[in-house]
């Protein structure tokens, strides 16, 4: 990305290096005043341009690096005092958190300050998670949640002799990987140090309630870790700990109790202070600080707009992430309290708002669990609960996490479990936090044998379909995975420009669906992908290519009669936004040649790393209408 002229507006040149020696257990007068500015210095900028996202509507967190920013503080002073010591890494098990990485990466001048400006806007370089190779500056990727402390393990290993820090997290450590990971680091007195902030919150409430019994300091001294726990915003007895963890050998770890978004009024305390920082709180903390150069910018930002128009669908867009909540309460309200109560269960891995959970927490709280981030284990409670005829188990999450299920899902499969999955942003589109947070790899969930008990996945196509697919697969046996993306999607309409899954569709599980009749050849699509190709069709269409549109809602199901009626056509490509190596795609035209059917065939899928913003994913990957045009023009040739 080319960076303007546009000037930083907080003054970056203020933040002042400062010495710290570690053979001292006490700061000095001017090393703590010179910290204490740094630290303000640092808050204010992180919430000033973090709130630039909010300002343009992708998003970004604002209260975990604004929370951390005085235990990153002090370790840039010692990395900068004694390098030779340390692994002069700021290595995070909460990906979210990038604002610190970028911030430090300018301060250090790997990155010019007027990049921050831009901070995960599309091919900014700075997308909401750090990767590295894509950003100067950014010395790790961090993945999801819990991959960090394992890897920094043996980062550690590497490095004998070095301490290692760990920036780590209350909602972090509850993942399965940081018990692995405590163990492991405790039996090889590996010299690693975590640095925890203990905030209790995380994005759906707070762990002291809906983890009754958990305690970051309990956990991992059961492990066997020296605990130093104290408070996050008294600089001297935050120092203090983190001189005792460097000249003590072995794994420590510095838990760090603090409200979240300490000194920010309207947040302090709450779980909104987990994600970016509205724009109105922004302004309102930066003008108390007298920030005014950034307030003005704040305001002058105008939100992008996708000024597409898209042919074929209605003007009506909704999110299927939340229409599955709705449905779900639709089939629920039909059953009597009895039955909900004794037949089904829900259960939540701290992302009920952003899966369309809450509506089902809010209409029937009393088949509801509240769970913490812990996906596997969350998947499989889920299933032991339907693991007797007639029971659901319903569970919900992020389609990049259903990656962390497999062996569960395998051993659900052999328990014969009856499993309604809903996993939310699948695919690529608006997906700012880029691509570790892509659902690229569903097909993975089919992963049993021919013969095995009945797995379905299910992706539809718009707010109509996943109502009518909802209604169809509640009441089916075995695994049921239903996909939605975080972005919303428009109604798709026939040709009389009716709603094509309107009041008299029914749902057939398996069954493949002709949105557009053609001559010329076939698009095969799915999901968000579908309406994107029913654009390009109708515009070859315009231009005299007579091309048809599938759509497969059910992504693992061969449809036999539909496979005979496009089998012989010129031409058959498949778009979808899953994984080009292991989506649809990959499989469809194994069945095309297993049943003699050899028509010219390619498909379009994700198949590079990602470009941040909303939808500008889409035409990065080459799967956007002009793309798919293009691509079918080549097939025509």
């Amino acid at each position: 990305m080319t960076v303007t002229n546009v000037q930083f507006p907080i003054d970056l040149n203020a933040y002042k290096p400062v010495v710290l020696d570690v053979a001292n257990a006490t700061l000095t007068l001017e090393q703590r005043e010179s910290l204490k500015a740094n630290i303000q210095l640092c808050r204010d900028a992180i919430v000033f341009f973090t709130a630039t996202g909010a300002a343009r509507g992708v998003g970004g967190h604002t209260g975990g690096p604004y929370d951390t920013v005085p235990e990153a503080i002090v370790l840039d002073a010692l990395f900068n005092s004694v390098p030779d010591k340390f692994v002069p890494i700021f290595f995070d098990e909460a990906g979210h958190r990038v604002a610190t990485q970028y911030l430090m990466a300018a301060l250090h001048g790997h990155l010019p300050n007027d990049q921050l400006l831009y901070y995960r806007q599309a091919h900014s370089g700075l997308p909401g998670h750090p990767e590295l190779g894509l950003t100067p500056g950014v010395k790790f990727s961090s993945g999801r949640l819990g991959h960090m402390w394992p890897y920094v393990n043996g980062v550690a290993m590497a490095n004998p002799g070095k301490v290692v820090f760990c920036l780590g997290s209350d909602g972090s450590q509850q993942e399965g990987n940081d018990a692995e990971a405590a163990r492991l680091a405790v039996a090889q007195h590996l010299n690693v140090k975590l640095i925890i902030d203990d905030n209790d919150v995380t994005i759906a409430g707070h762990p002291s309630k809906y983890l009754g019994g958990y305690s970051v300091a309990k956990t991992l001294q059961g492990h066997g870790l020296r605990i130093l726990e104290g408070d996050g915003e008294d600089i001297d007895d935050l120092y203090h700990r983190i001189y005792e963890a460097v000249n003590t050998p072995g794994p420590i770890a510095i838990v760090n109790k603090r409200p979240m978004c300490p000194g920010i009024a309207g947040l302090e305390g709450s779980t909104h202070g987990h994600d970016v920082i509205s724009v109105d709180l922004a302004i309102q903390y930066l003008e108390s600080r007298g920030q005014t150069a950034a307030v003005e910018y704040i305001k002058s930002i105008q939100k992008p707009k996708q000024t597409y128009t898209f042919l074929g669908s209605s003007n009506k867009w909704d999110a299927n992430r939340n229409v599955f909540g709705d449905a779900m309460v639709a089939v629920l309200s039909r059953l009597s309290e009895v039955e909900r109560k004794e037949n089904v269960r829900v259960i939540d891995s701290d992302l009920e708002g952003s899966c369309g959970l809450k509506k089902i927490h809010d209409a029937y709280p009393e088949i509801f669990i509240s769970s913490g981030i812990m996906e596997r284990g969350n998947f499989s409670a889920a299933a032991g609960f339907g693991m007797e005829s007639g029971k659901q188990g319903i569970f919900a999450t992020f389609s990049a996490f259903l990656e962390m299920c497999i062996s569960e899902i395998t051993m659900a499969r052999l328990n014969y479990s009856n499993v309604l999955c809903h996993f939310s942003h699948a695919g690529i589109d608006d997906m700012a936090d880029n691509t570790c947070h892509f659902g690229l790899n569903n097909m993975f969930a089919d992963n049993g044998l021919d013969d095995g008990y009945q797995t379905r996945l299910y992706f539809p196509s718009d707010a109509n379909q996943m109502k009518a697919c909802v209604e169809s697969a509640f009441f089916e046996p075995g695994l049921r995975f239903i996909f939605s993306t975080r972005s919303k999607v428009p109604l798709i309409l026939d040709n009389n420009g009716h709603e094509f899954f309107g009041r008299d569709y029914k749902f057939v599980p398996g069954k493949d669906e002709v949105i557009r009749e053609g001559t010329q050849g076939y698009i095969i699509s799915f999901g968000d992908a579908l309406y994107r190709a029913l654009d390009a069709v109708e515009r070859l269409k315009q231009e005299g290519l007579d091309i048809g549109l599938i759509n497969k809602p059910t992504l693992n199901v061969i449809d036999e009669e539909m496979m005979a009626k496009i089998g012989n056509a010129p031409f058959l490509l498949v778009v979808e936004s899953f994984n080009r190596r292991t989506g649809l795609g990959s499989r469809f035209g194994s069945w095309l040649l297993e049943r003699g059917f050899t028509p010219k065939y390619a498909y379009l899928g994700t198949h590079k790393e990602g470009c941040g913003g909303l939808w500008e994913q889409f035409p990065h990957q080459g799967i956007d209408p002009v793309s798919i045009m293009n691509k079918v023009k080549d097939l025509v040739k």
